[in-house]
């Protein structure tokens, strides 16, 4: 399955808010932000948030003519239109060690996992990344994460059981090269604090 086709099936299947018109029908638009530099993405984001879209879905691979770019497909509520009051925060790095430091200290500030990938950046080289958010008028659960990396599907199993064993619980995982831990599946997992 191509890039393209992820996302129009992301798109027909993402809820909106969990509305319907009267019809039956959904009552969603979306609106799809691609780009090679994920510096740029956040801002992208966030700008869409403000105009009343919230996050529905993110991956990261070649684009027809976009070369290696990441995806997120944002939706709202077509009736609703109003100003979405939730805050995203994008974090990318090629060396999933600093991704745990940097994902607790976004979950300390109240943002919580929405979706991860990996891909080939423009600047960057290959990097995992991952899209909080938040929404600032509530207060959220806070979460502790666990970022796991590993070259072997059979270690990620052992440490996955093991973190369950812990109260944590599975969030996400990609599969991909990164640029200093070779060919990796990161799975990142939380608890309630």
């Amino acid at each position: 399955m191509n890039l393209h086709t992820f996302a129009l099936i992301l798109c027909l299947s993402a809820s909106c808010f969990g509305s319907a018109g009267q019809d039956g029908r959904s009552n969603c638009e979306y609106k799809l932000l691609a780009t090679n530099k994920t510096s740029t993405m956040q801002k992208e984001l966030n700008e869409s948030a403000a105009a009343g879209f919230r996050f529905a879905g993110v991956m990261g691979g070649e684009t027809a003519f976009g070369g290696s770019e990441v995806v997120v497909v944002m939706s709202r509520d077509q009736k609703t239109r109003s100003n979405s009051r939730f805050e995203y925060r994008l974090l990318a790095t090629s060396k999933t060690s600093t991704m745990q430091r940097e994902l607790q200290e976004a979950a300390d500030g109240g943002f919580e996992y929405k979706g991860q990938t990996v891909f080939p950046t423009t600047f960057g080289g290959k990097e995992v990344v991952v899209i909080l958010e938040r929404d600032p008028e509530v207060r959220t659960v806070r979460y502790e994460y666990k970022l796991l990396a590993t070259s072997k599907t059979s270690t990620m199993q052992k440490e996955l059981n093991e973190m369950g064993g812990g109260g944590f619980e599975f969030v996400g995982v990609t599969v991909g090269q990164t640029a200093f831990g070779g060919k990796e599946v990161v799975s990142i997992l939380r608890r309630q604090r």
